[in-house]
């Protein structure tokens, strides 16, 4: 892969644990995502993605560790992620049923940007300009990730494809720094997912746009053509680390996918493996 673009936020954390009472979700877990990096955290199911996800957007609080975002004391809240410069996609698509598609995408700009879309949807005293101008950006951003002809439609009427585009386009439409993507392959056809990988590999260069990433995801294929880096999780803790090249050959990799003991040397799951 060519150099990263040094915009993004540095994202780091530092020995995080979680703890449902007795049940330990996450241990001891240490990882970053620096400036531009695409880093992806997989694991077997159970291995607590979901949990470390949520750290991360702020709906769990760590038990132990910290986190961090560039250098500086991180406690994450939901809802001032966007603030933050962070923005995230869920694992479904959760797109408003009540909305037309170009509409949805405007939703996801910035409190300051909707200013101008929120009075044109309640008929308040406000300046048409600025809600043209995000109409103008949203519409920008389906042309971006092809879907600009649905703009008009509702959500429920698009195949399920085109609607994870429009929830991307939500979320890149606040121009994040640090991008959470949660599983965004789940419920995709293999050409689906190899024009998502083409997308997901293009936005830490996005001109005007640039972003980190933090990618959860379960298509192994995916996370081994788009990453910088890679994270490993079984049973809480981080097993592996490195290179999509270095996770592949580890041997505690395959171990965790397969549920038993290899060979040093012997090769992980190949592409197409899911947890």
């Amino acid at each position: 892969m060519s150099p990263p673009p040094t915009d993004g936020i540095d994202l780091a954390l530092q020995h995080v644990g979680v703890r449902f009472g007795g049940l330990v979700a996450l241990d001891d877990v240490s990882l970053r995502v620096p400036p531009g990096r695409i880093v992806g955290v997989i694991g077997p199911n159970g291995a607590g993605k979901t949990t470390l996800f949520n750290v991360v957007c702020g709906f769990v609080p760590p038990t132990s560790g910290a986190l961090t975002l560039d250098g500086r004391p991180f406690r994450p809240r939901p809802h001032r992620l966007t603030r933050l410069g962070i923005a995230r996609t869920l694992q479904g698509v959760g797109l408003f049923p009540g909305l037309s598609v170009v509409e949805n995408v405007m939703a996801g700009a910035s409190h300051a940007a909707r200013a101008g879309f929120a009075a044109a949807l309640f008929g308040l005293p406000r300046s048409d300009r600025d809600e043209r101008r995000l109409r103008d950006v949203a519409h920008d951003l389906l042309a971006e990730l092809g879907v600009a002809e649905h703009a008009a439609a509702a959500p429920a009427a698009l195949p399920y494809a085109v609607r994870k585009r429009v929830a991307l386009a939500r979320a890149l439409i606040a121009r994040p720094r640090l991008l959470l993507l949660d599983e965004p392959a789940g419920g995709l056809s293999a050409e689906d997912i190899t024009e998502l990988g083409e997308l997901v590999t293009a936005l830490p260069g996005r001109a005007g746009g640039a972003c980190s990433i933090m990618l959860v995801e379960h298509h192994m294929d995916l996370v081994m053509s788009v990453c910088h880096e890679i994270v490993v999780l079984d049973f809480g803790r981080v097993i592996a680390a490195g290179t999509p090249e270095q996770v592949r050959d580890d041997p505690l990799v395959t171990e965790a996918y397969l549920g038993a003991d290899v060979p040093a040397g012997a090769a992980a799951p190949g592409a197409g493996a899911s947890s």
